[in-house]
């Protein structure tokens, strides 16, 4: 069965979110990876809505980050990390959303880690 990119990552992420879901307790952190930004965000799946999100377009990092590279998506999980402190979020569960777990996907959650949040 062949597949592009696209839709291998798609099924792959449909494999991954039947195991991953968020609870008030532990909210789920998502991850999307594009050609050129990277994006984060908290999610409450039992209310379905976006409490906290990051990204390499943020105003915070506008200036102090250079390019699309494993220290821009280090440093979007230490913002994430500061923003869900700031909202009282503590423990979150990892969701890959498809990608494999190295580069800038491992650099954004060790930011996050960093920053204080735990998995």
């Amino acid at each position: 069965m062949s597949k592009n990119a696209k839709e291998a990552r798609e099924y792959r992420k449909g494999r991954i979110r039947k195991k991953v879901h968020g609870t008030p307790e532990r909210l789920r952190l998502s991850v999307y990876r594009g050609n050129t930004n990277i994006y984060s965000q908290i999610i409450d799946d039992t209310k379905g809505v976006t409490l906290v999100a990051a990204s390499s377009q943020s105003p915070e990092l506008k200036g102090k980050v250079k390019g699309f590279t494993v220290e821009t998506a280090k440093q979007v999980g230490e913002l994430l990390a500061q923003k869900a402190k700031a909202a009282g979020i503590e423990h979150v569960v990892f969701d890959r959303g498809g990608y494999r777990y190295h580069g800038k996907v491992k650099a954004l959650s060790e930011g996050a880690r960093s920053g204080g949040l735990k998995f």
